[in-house]
């Protein structure tokens, strides 16, 4: 559609200069591009012009000229008049519109290829083929970044995200789902994880301000190869997990960053009911009510410090310990021990991460 929206932007572009008609139709004579409402009825003369030898013809005083794909005709073109400047103006319509399509042709290729490459569709001998063939050098050092926008489809944080990244050779901004946008990024030899992660604020920022969306990034590793982006990619789309259930605050994850989160969202089902089953028989870690929960948070945040977390919290020190007591009482657990505080966060984590794949389930 944008390319159908490129083309008819063009031919009206030539009419404002040349001031006359002109009509693009494809070989079964459907009109894709037209200056005026007539185009449709010169489609047997077209369907004609396509089965014979001759380039260019002149048919009821419009000029018909054969744009190719190679040695395939693709489209005819129409220009009214029959005169030598009209002649001279179609030719010059037609190889731009020629070239057009060769760009575009070889521009849908690379982001088709990327796709492919990013969901593992191809084999590795085809990879290294068609890198060759479309000019992607394969040995490039890349990175995928995941952009998560909760819109479907959302054609303006596209168009965002392409702005920032307009003329920048190497990188490759596409969509393999109705949910997330694809950034494979290329990076010179001394970028580093440091200027990924600016770089994803930057893009966090920009679709906040320019598209209005609270959009998440996660990033993969960097890779060295073309054939292992869809690692990187996988990668960034497990950081996505890991971040909306461990780190909702967070609105940029890095794969390289997950701890203790990676290792827990890769346990089976099974097993974490049976460790909270082990842990805490007859209940769960998150059945505390708000108070509790957000004191326990509070205190792991003070490194289990009794008196910092009671003065943020602005309750007494006793009032502190007896709410660390009620939660002994109940899980056998004393959170001002450190082995039993980790047991806790640990416990609680998992439980998060259980409700995150029931929800995601059902």
């Amino acid at each position: 559609m944008a390319y159908n929206q490129m083309l008819q932007s063009t031919i009206e572009g030539v009419k404002s200069i040349a001031r006359t008609d002109l009509c693009l139709m494809d070989t079964e004579g459907n009109v894709i591009a037209a200056t005026n409402e007539e185009a449709q009825q010169y489609k047997e003369s077209v369907l004609t012009f396509v089965d014979s030898p001759a380039e260019i013809q002149v048919v009821q005083g419009y000029q018909y000229f054969k744009i190719l794909d190679g040695t395939t005709v693709e489209y005819v073109m129409l220009i009214r008049g029959d005169s030598d400047d009209i002649y001279t103006i179609g030719k010059l319509v037609a190889f731009q519109i020629q070239n057009l399509l060769s760009a575009y042709k070889e521009k849908y290729d690379k982001e088709n290829f990327i796709k492919n490459v990013l969901l593992d569709n191809m084999l590795l001998v085809d990879i290294y083929n068609k890198a060759k063939k479309l000019h992607i050098d394969a040995e490039e050092r890349r990175l995928v970044f995941v952009i998560e926008t909760n819109r479907q489809r959302d054609n303006h944080a596209m168009e965002v995200v392409k702005s920032l990244f307009t003329g920048r050779h190497g990188d490759y901004i596409t969509a393999v789902d109705e949910e997330n946008i694809i950034l494979v990024k290329g990076l010179d030899p001394k970028e580093t994880y440091d200027e990924m992660q600016t770089l994803a604020k930057t893009i966090v920022d920009l679709l906040n301000t320019e598209a209005m969306i609270n959009a998440r990034i996660a990033y993969g590793t960097i890779v060295h190869n073309i054939k292992d982006i869809s690692r990187s990619y996988n990668e960034a789309k497990m950081a996505l997990d890991v971040g909306k259930i461990f780190y909702d605050e967070k609105s940029v994850i890095a794969y390289n960053k997950l701890g203790i989160g990676r290792l827990i969202y890769q346990l089976p089902i099974p097993l974490c009911k049976m460790f909270i089953d082990e842990i805490f028989p007859g209940t769960t870690p998150d059945e505390f009510d708000e108070e509790t929960l957000l004191t326990i948070r509070k205190f792991f945040d003070n490194s289990l410090n009794v008196s910092e977390t009671a003065r943020q919290l602005y309750i007494h020190r006793n009032t502190l310990v007896y709410r660390l007591d009620k939660v002994n009482k109940a899980t056998g657990l004393d959170l001002r021990v450190f082995e039993d505080a980790i047991t806790f966060e640990i416990a609680l984590m998992v439980v998060r991460y259980m409700h995150y794949m029931e929800n995601k389930i059902y």
